[in-house]
């Protein structure tokens, strides 16, 4: 969630240290700071607000220094303030912390008894000044830090640095991603391969319970037992540029137009035009010969799940079970013999997704990872990775993951029926050539996008609103709701539109808008029939189907409060093209409320922490 970059070099490095964590500005943070060593003290600087705010505390307060280290602060203890901003520590140690010290209440009283003084309200700050208390035990640095580790209880990646030893830092992970890179003559951690990209390819990844001494020479890898290890180191197909906007105003807006040439990128990993047939990675999930299939994820990705369990048991007549990741990981699931799971997650750091997925891995169950990062902790857990090809996506909000999520699925999922028997060769074609369609069809969506904006313009100065749908477009209706929420701060519900009569019907006014999703599928009448009874109760309906759709579901005498017509598609395939609609809407309400459309308030991209 938070973002760490630490630098050991003969050169300055705190501009570096500021172009490391601007790359890793796409997962939401309130805060950031950087502390640099001398070779006699280590100084801070710090800032709340985005990046801009600490560049120009730097600018007024120069700092240099030639070992480094970087944090961009999501606040879980403790507000968002500069006191609560990391770099934690003194002029002595000093520590960036990501994740969550669950023991840090008990720690601290400890250390207070002890006639220790905290700064923060943090978690994090109890690190700094542990370790602090075991230098001043006379331990030497590294054994300090090791000693530290062992009273940690929780999720963590740590970077620390320590005066008496200034080239050199020393780093650990445990439930929380942390990698190493290696340059000329300098040295690197941090989050992700993404931070360091500018720097170096060359990556190292600490395996969970690792912990590291990094010096502008070397590394040297620990396991959770002490013991010194060699991690291999892989080159990173990150990409050093930063992720620019372009033309557009925000990030969400570039990833969303960017949809059709993704997912055409996405599907060409997995198709084959020339034969109309699915072509899988090699894997070590054998669909013919599985019972179950776990379906989990978080988010939009839970979402994205939740679409494709519908095809799943439609194409492949497989059984789906289906959780969000924080409910699946504590759940005593009786994982059947011969099951597969898949785990969803864009970043594939996730902590209750990665949780969850290990506790499958331990059950016996074959493993998926369907995810965007494939040097991710969850990719390198799963026997089998499926890319979803969506590029770096920076915007908070998922939009572009979301529907490669989607066509990676579908692939699965078509392969899956092929390899049970229950899709002929045929229907295998029909369905590829469909898939084969829908980045045009994405463009022709976005093509009348400008319709959108008057929609948002009735949303606005609303404070609830209503998703409908049924079938593939229920889990849709609960993606339009998120999106919604997530962007504009506009309390949104999705619903199955069968459930309106059971409840959500009482919420119907003329004040609350109710967005249907009707494709022209075997629901479609029911549906319509659904929107009816919301507009006989002065409900406020704007509905997105098709051409056809609309002149059917709208006879000459009956009006919607607004229309979208959407291209006419194959119903099954629907959620792919109904998304980006959703996605618009949600965008321009943003918009037009002023609101932080790419970093939303409250929201990280990449959720690493429970």
């Amino acid at each position: 969630m938070c973002g760490i970059v630490g630098i050991i070099s003969e050169q300055n490095v705190v501009g570096r240290l500021v172009d490391g964590l601007r790359r890793l500005e796409y997962r939401g943070y309130d805060s950031a700071g950087v502390a640099a060593s001398t070779g006699q003290a280590i100084d801070r600087r710090r800032a709340v607000g985005k990046l801009a705010s600490l560049e120009a505390v730097l600018s007024e307060q120069p700092l240099s220094g030639t070992t480094g280290i970087g944090h961009t602060r999501w606040a879980t203890h403790g507000k968002p303030n500069e006191s609560n901003a990391h770099p934690h520590g003194s002029s002595r140690v000093t520590v960036v912390h990501n994740g969550i010290i669950e023991n840090f209440s008990a720690l601290r009283e400890e250390l207070v008894g002890r006639g220790v003084v905290f700064e923060s309200e943090t978690d994090s700050e109890t690190i700094a000044r542990l370790l602090e208390a075991k230098l001043d035990e006379g331990l030497k640095p590294k054994d300090a830090f090791a000693e530290t580790l062992k009273v940690l209880k929780g999720a963590f990646a740590i970077g620390a640095m320590i005066a008496d030893d200034p080239q050199t830092i020393y780093c650990a992970r445990q439930g929380s991603p942390l990698v190493l890179g290696r340059g000329d003559g300098e040295r690197f951690i941090g989050s992700d391969a993404m931070a360091l990209a500018p720097f170096t390819r060359h990556i190292t990844y600490l395996e969970e319970g690792d912990w590291a001494v990094v010096t502008g020479g070397q590394y040297q890898v620990y396991d959770v037992t002490g013991a010194a290890v060699d991690r291999p180191e892989t080159l990173s197909d990150a990409n050093a540029a930063l992720v620019g906007k372009g033309r557009h105003r925000h990030f969400m807006a570039k990833e969303i137009e960017e949809q059709p040439d993704v997912v055409a990128h996405t599907l060409s990993a997995y198709l084959d035009p020339t034969e109309g047939t699915v072509r899988l990675p090699e894997s070590g999930i054998d669909f013919a010969s599985v019972d179950r299939l776990t379906l989990s994820g978080c988010g939009t990705a839970y979402l994205a799940g939740l679409v494709s369990k519908y095809w799943f048991e439609t194409w492949a007549k497989l059984p789906v079970e289906i959780d969000i990741a924080s409910e699946l990981r504590y759940r005593d699931v009786p994982y059947a013999d011969g099951g597969a799971a898949l785990f969803i997650s864009q970043s594939g750091e996730t902590a209750d997704t990665l949780a969850a997925l290990r506790d499958a891995k331990a059950a016996g169950q074959k493993i998926g990872a369907v995810v965007n990062v494939t040097e991710s902790s969850m990719a390198r857990d799963a026997d089998a990775v499926f890319p979803i090809v969506a590029g770096p996506e920076i915007g908070v909000a998922s939009t572009k993951a979301f529907t490669c999520q989607l066509a990676t699925l579908a692939c699965l999922a078509i392969a899956a029926g092929r390899a049970r028997g229950h899709l002929s060769a045929e229907e295998e074609q029909g369905l590829v050539g469909e898939l084969l369609k829908l980045p045009r069809k994405m463009s022709e969506v976005i093509a009348s996008a400008p319709a959108l904006v008057e929609l948002a313009q009735q949303l606005v100065p609303v404070s609830d609103v209503l998703y409908l749908g049924r079938g593939v477009s229920f889990p849709l209706a609960l993606e339009g709701a998120l999106k919604l929420k997530e962007i504009s701060y506009i309390h949104a519900e999705g619903y199955a539109a069968g459930e309106l009569k059971h409840g959500p019907i009482a919420l119907v006014d003329e004040h609350v808008p109710v967005i249907v999703l009707a494709p022209q599928d075997r629901h479609f009448e029911k549906t319509i029939s659904n929107m009816h009874e919301v507009m006989a109760r002065g409900g406020q309906c704007m509905l997105i189907s098709s051409a056809k759709g609309l002149e059917e579901a709208l006879p000459a005498g009956t009006e919607a409060a607004a229309t979208f017509a959407m291209p006419p598609v194959d119903p099954a395939l629907s959620p792919l093209i109904y998304a980006l609609p959703l996605q618009l809407l949600a965008y321009h309400t943003a918009v037009l409320k002023g609101t932080d459309v790419d970093q939303p308030r409250n929201l990280a991209k990449s959720v690493t922490v429970e």
